[in-house]
């Protein structure tokens, strides 16, 4: 039998923490960049032009808070819903709003995507074994759940439908429509619930597996003293030298009786 060598929580924890940094890091620059390329910016530009212009039309501030809105008086209010009214007739303006929250979800959905492309996926393969530059640095490797290398489909739905779509879109978009107004405390539940799922799953499978993993049937491990087998025939070939040895000691043991 082939045992488990599963990677100890801190080094799992301290992997996790260094590569979220850096995947963060490269999110961000190709976020930066896309919001060149789609014209964001200049859509940006314009809505800040039409607050600040209706803003001093009106004598009033359209960037409030909430508790600022709350402490004006009934005349304030006016004011602000009539800044408010003249905005929303402005077409130009109106279109750079909408095209401003159109990119904004496209460019962070593909900042994020583009991220885990390259320090989830592309640089695993590179290194080989599954490992990021964090799993490198600590020591740890992924492989399948039967012991075999982690291949390259694999590996993409290990990044691509686990990390990406169910662990980092679902809660990001959630967490925009909240900030948008679009989605109330049900949008908080969500995430509370899959928040709980995640660690019920750590928690639950023998290996402390994350969603990511059960999609893939992938575990991390100590690198330095789990067994990694290049292909299927190779562990397959491996336990059957197993149970013959096996069983040649258990025949060695019934003549020595």
């Amino acid at each position: 039998m082939i045992s488990l060598q599963k990677a100890s929580m801190w080094k799992r924890i301290s992997a996790f923490l260094f590569d979220g940094i850096l995947l963060a890091i490269v999110a961000v620059l190709c976020a930066l960049a896309m919001s060149g390329l789609t014209g964001y910016n200049q859509y940006a530009a314009r809505i800040e032009e039409a607050y600040d212009y209706y803003g001093q039309v009106y004598a009033t501030d359209l960037r409030m808070s909430s508790a600022e809105y709350e402490a004006m008086d009934e005349a304030g209010k006016q004011n602000l819903q009539s800044a408010f009214d003249a905005l929303n007739a402005d077409e130009e303006a109106k279109h750079a709003l909408a095209m401003s929250m159109e990119l904004s979800l496209l460019i962070i959905s593909f900042g994020l995507l583009l991220g885990f492309l390259i320090m989830e996926f592309a640089i695993p393969l590179l290194f080989k074994n599954g490992q990021t530059l964090g799993k490198k640095i600590f020591g740890i490797a992924v492989m399948h759940t039967s012991g075999v290398k982690i291949s390259p489909p694999m590996l993409f739905a290990r990044t691509i439908l686990g990390k990406y779509a169910v662990e980092t879109m679902v809660p990001v978009f959630i967490i925009l429509m909240i900030f948008m107004g679009q989605m109330d405390v049900t949008g908080t539940v969500v995430l509370l619930l899959l928040l709980l799922l995640q660690a019920g799953v750590m928690i639950g499978t023998h290996t402390n597996s994350m969603i990511h993993d059960l999609l893939a049937k992938t575990v991390a491990v100590d690198y330095a003293s789990q067994r990694i087998f290049d292909t299927q025939e190779e562990l397959l070939a491996f336990k059957k030298k197993q149970h013959t040895e096996k069983v040649a000691a258990e025949r060695e043991g019934s003549a020595s009786m």
